[in-house]
């Protein structure tokens, strides 16, 4: 599978209202779980797997999570971008120190195989300033979805 074929364009909310980084698992949890691409143990799953290992990434233009769960509790492969309201803290991955974050983009991974090129390619782009600067202005869910397919 293509990473492009990972997105979609009902998988974008630009203006999530959360307190936390858990309420936006639970939320986007349900959502997923609803819309049939995740079963019962995906949210106790992405959280006990930020716990172990943490998924916030500081690059050079923008601070962005990049919540997973296991293979086992995705039902179908998707990238949900969402861009929260306020900063919620989170904690970065490698040396688990805080971090603030408004963009998580929850990847729904059912081939382990995809992983690590699944976060290189995330990395590539948020290191690109002209990909961030133009991520940063989209105001709707079918820009953002847009941009990313051409873009990933």
């Amino acid at each position: 599978m293509e990473y492009k074929e990972m997105f979609h364009p009902d998988l974008v909310d630009l203006s999530l209202k959360v307190s936390s980084e858990e309420e936006a698992f639970e939320v986007i949890g349900g959502r997923l779980k609803e819309l049939g691409y995740v079963n019962d143990g995906y949210l106790s799953g992405i959280k006990e797997r930020e716990k172990s290992f943490p998924t916030g990434l500081i690059t050079q233009y923008l601070n962005i999570g990049l919540p997973h769960s296991n293979t086992e509790f995705v039902e179908k492969a998707f990238i949900y971008i969402v861009r929260l309201e306020e900063e919620v803290t989170c904690y970065q991955m490698g040396d688990s120190r805080e971090m603030l974050v408004k963009n998580l983009f929850f990847l729904g991974i059912k081939d382990g195989k995809n992983q690590v090129g699944l976060l290189q390619a995330f990395m590539d782009l948020f290191m690109n300033e002209e990909f961030v600067q133009k991520y940063k202005s989209v105001e709707t869910p079918e820009q953002a979805y847009q941009l990313f397919v051409d873009n990933i």
